[in-house]
């Protein structure tokens, strides 16, 4: 079973986490399964950027991005050659190092 690193930093995982991923399913599902709460407020519809995150580690082994993402990815903050929309990016076997941006362009969180 592939695993998700989090590199420490972000508000979310200061110390850092690392999970068992399940094979096909987005980054964010399998961040939100093992309730790492990244933002995602479109509802995982690919229509923001708040779930943004850059995959230091195993991001060849993701799918190429679509247009719309790539569209998308251009408006967040941050934006490294190896962003990606989490709601998008799906994992396969391998595993991933991921990093949460410090920021997000998202004005209003909810349930603050």
């Amino acid at each position: 079973m592939p695993k998700i690193k989090m590199l420490p930093g972000h508000a979310l995982c200061p110390q850092g986490a690392e999970i068992e991923a399940e094979e096909g399913k987005s980054i964010l599902d399998n961040l939100l399964e093992h309730h790492i709460d990244i933002e995602h407020a479109c509802e995982k519809q690919a229509a923001c950027t708040t779930c943004h995150v850059v995959v230091r580690e195993g991001f060849n082994s993701l799918q190429p991005s679509t247009e719309e993402e790539d569209d998308l990815l251009d408006k967040a903050w941050g934006l490294e050659p190896q962003s990606r929309l989490s709601c998008q990016a799906r994992v396969d076997s391998s595993d991933l190092v991921i990093e949460i941006p410090k920021y997000t362009i998202n004005m209003v969180k909810e349930g603050h």
